[in-house]
């Protein structure tokens, strides 16, 4: 199988075949990173890594993913490009294009990723977008099938606010790789009805199932898996503290729900995480509630069920074996 040349903007454009050959991928870098096996497969190519929004495992993972495939990475940070302000985004694309042999975009809307893709004429990688998270859902995938062995049939159950790039993203890959996927929130909070319902023909093709469900103790009842994500997402005001902590409160992820699901249930988190009063937003926001932690409390986090550090290491050899297979 040959992915030379494609963008990565949404798993909605991948097959489950593509899908699975990159998670291969993935495994067989990391068998070679852990066991120090070389794979500079691109010595002599250069990557541009444009992040308007900040990142701390976004781009330490290109970066040393790059690096051990052999590029140079040149890192673009919102004062460091004109993308947008005084030069067009089509612009870009193609003043990039002609320096570089792949560009990562971890920003805003997703049309912004869309149009640097439409205009550029080397690969596209979507780092982040407002709408999507392609390479956090690779790594995620990954770390599901290494634990249990097999992804078809896996009970997910995604808590909290599911109107975003981690819901969406994660509807689409439990969709695509045969799932059963349970977004559990408030209403409000489900996906958009036109994507549930792309979902949902591509569900009828590799027999996932999709779940809305607003009680928690009924959605994780027998789940494989439990994740969640922060209530507050950066670039949103303070504001909406308060209604995101009195709405999505009863789908804090805590013990009594992890004992719900079973002793085999693992816990899944993107990162970063309020689960203590160690971060500033934590402790700032922890004291104004009075609450301990926020979508998730640090016994879970801490706890033997817990894979997010795997989960968040894994970030790294997805990305890796996108840029290779793109690229290669």
């Amino acid at each position: 199988m040959t992915l030379k040349g494609r963008d990565f903007l949404t798993l909605l454009d991948f097959t489950p075949e593509e899908i699975d050959y990159l998670l291969e991928l993935s495994g067989e870098l990391k068998y070679k990173k852990k066991n120090g096996i070389l794979h500079d497969e691109l010595r002599g190519k250069n990557v541009a890594l444009i992040f308007e929004k900040t990142s701390t495992r976004t781009r330490s993972s290109f970066e040393v993913a790059a690096h051990d495939l052999g590029m140079g990475t040149t890192y673009l940070d919102p004062s460091g490009s004109q993308i947008g302000k005084k030069e067009s985004i089509a612009d870009t694309a193609r003043v990039l294009a002609g320096i570089f042999d792949g560009i990562e975009y971890r920003g805003f809307g997703q049309e912004i990723v869309e149009e640097l893709a439409e205009y550029s004429s080397v690969p596209v990688w979507n780092g982040l977008t407002n709408e999507y998270h392609p390479t956090q859902i690779l790594a995620d995938l990954l770390t599901i099938k290494e634990h249990f062995g097999y992804l078809k049939g896996i009970k997910f159950v995604y808590m909290g606010d599911a109107r975003y790039n981690m819901g969406n993203s994660l509807m689409i890959g439990c969709a695509k790789m045969g799932l059963e996927f349970t977004a559990c929130s408030p209403a409000k909070y489900f996906p958009e009805k036109a994507l549930i319902e792309k979902c949902e023909e591509i569900a009828k093709e590799t027999g996932a199932k999709l779940h809305f469900i607003e009680d928690p103790a009924v959605a994780c009842k027998g789940a494989d898996v439990i994740c969640t994500d922060v209530w507050v997402s950066m670039g949103e005001p303070v504001e909406v503290w308060e209604e995101r902590v009195k709405e999505l409160s009863p789908y804090q992820v805590n013990k009594e729900k992890m004992d719900i699901a079973g002793e085999n249930c693992i816990f899944m988190h993107c990162l970063p995480s309020y689960h203590d009063h160690k971060t500033k937003v934590g402790k700032e926001m922890g004291e104004k509630f009075n609450m301990e932690a926020f979508e998730v409390t640090n016994d879970v986090f801490e706890s033997e069920a817990s894979v997010v550090f795997k989960e968040a290491e894994n970030r790294m050899h997805t990305i890796k074996a996108v840029m290779l297979a793109t690229l290669k």
